[in-house]
């Protein structure tokens, strides 16, 4: 009999402590966009709100920054805006072209808008843009041209919960070109900074 209701105490639990972590979500810093990143912001008199990041790849191949700007309108002080700009150069990544295994070297500069919105310390935000790309073929054959390049679409999206300094992120980013595949990523983290 006591076994049988170890169960409904946790779920009793669990519905007791939702509206305590609704409660704490709402008392968030109301100042950091959503899709701000853990890195130093920077805020200007006119509130624009810059941010400045280094990317690396988890597999190494690509290094590069990223520069954020963006603001909040007064009149609705939970939507965010802004502006981004990625420049990314990957060394030796194995792809494929025409079926056909090669390696290039690759140099990437993109652009996007992002719209995000805030409820309390959890934000949600999606960006869209365009990206121009080059590669080099360090394979030297004579089945692959020497060079290629283009211009393509990203996209991605996010989510930012907050509490306090304590900072945990998901986020998705696409690249929709099948040489620039090694850059799409799905990413978690979690930041405190000291």
């Amino acid at each position: 009999m006591v076994m049988n209701m170890f169960p409904k105490l946790r779920h009793a639990a669990v519905v007791a402590a939702l509206p305590m972590m609704m409660a704490s979500a709402i008392n968030a810093d109301e100042d950091v966009p959503s899709y701000a990143k853990a890195g130093d912001l920077m805020r200007l008199d006119n509130g624009v709100v810059i941010e400045g990041a280094d990317l690396t790849s988890p597999d190494g191949y690509t290094t590069g920054f990223r520069v954020t700007a963006g603001f909040s309108p007064s009149q609705l002080p939970r939507l965010d805006f802004g502006a981004e700009l990625a420049y990314r150069e990957s060394d030796e990544v194995p792809t494929s072209l025409n079926s056909q295994h090669l390696i290039l070297d690759t140099v990437s500069l993109g652009g996007a808008v992002l719209a995000g919105v805030r409820v309390g310390r959890l934000g949600f935000y999606a960006k869209s843009g365009i990206a121009g790309w080059h590669g080099d073929s360090v394979t030297r054959e004579n089945a692959f041209p020497s060079e290629t390049g283009g211009t393509t679409w990203l996209q991605g999206f996010g989510a930012k919960l907050q509490f306090d300094r304590l900072i945990s992120r998901l986020e998705y980013e696409e690249i929709d070109a099948p040489s620039l595949a090694h850059l799409n990523l799905a990413t978690a983290s979690i930041h405190y900074p000291f």
